[in-house]
């Protein structure tokens, strides 16, 4: 199963859900989804999907799943690669008023360039994203460390490393 999850914040992400339908109408994706769409107005017509999930529903899809497709935020890419997942890191941009600014781009460079995820920064690369993953070329490394601040300071030192602040 593929999860899918976008947080609880008001920000609508539905060019992910959009895409997603597109990729099962082309038999990208054959297997059960389930997503977890927020304030997105989007209504998925190809998976099964809520807006909002307890903690306790949240966490068992994380372990029902064998990839996690997530919006840029730290918290729910770090519960999903604490419970060893797979994790595509699809970002929200400010341009189309999926946040107020881009600060997950950031985000998906730092977890990206350390091999823990697969970033997505537009739509279109989702598709080969997904195909890494099943296929196995995804060049992912296992996070096995499990304290917060590590990756905090990962973060925060890519960051400043590349110029971004």
């Amino acid at each position: 199963m593929i999860f899918v999850t976008v947080g609880s914040r008001n920000y609508p992400f539905d060019r992910l859900f959009i895409k997603l339908d597109e990729l099962c109408e082309k038999g990208v994706i054959t297997e059960e989804i389930f997503a977890q769409i927020g304030t997105s107005t989007y209504q998925p017509k190809h998976y099964t999907y809520k807006s909002f999930i307890s903690q306790e529903e949240f966490s068992q899809k994380v372990i029902e799943s064998d990839l996690v497709i997530s919006h840029g935020a730290s918290g729910s890419i770090m519960k999903a690669l604490n419970a060893s997942k797979k994790v595509i890191a699809v970002t929200r941009l400010q341009k189309y008023g999926e946040h107020i600014d881009d600060h997950q781009i950031q985000n998906n460079e730092a977890f990206g360039a350390n091999k823990y995820v697969v970033p997505v920064y537009e739509m279109e690369e989702l598709d080969n994203a997904i195909r890494s993953i099943y296929e196995g070329t995804a060049d992912l490394i296992p996070w096995v460390n499990k304290e917060p601040m590590v990756i905090i300071n990962m973060i925060d030192r890519f960051i400043q490393e590349n110029g971004f602040s």
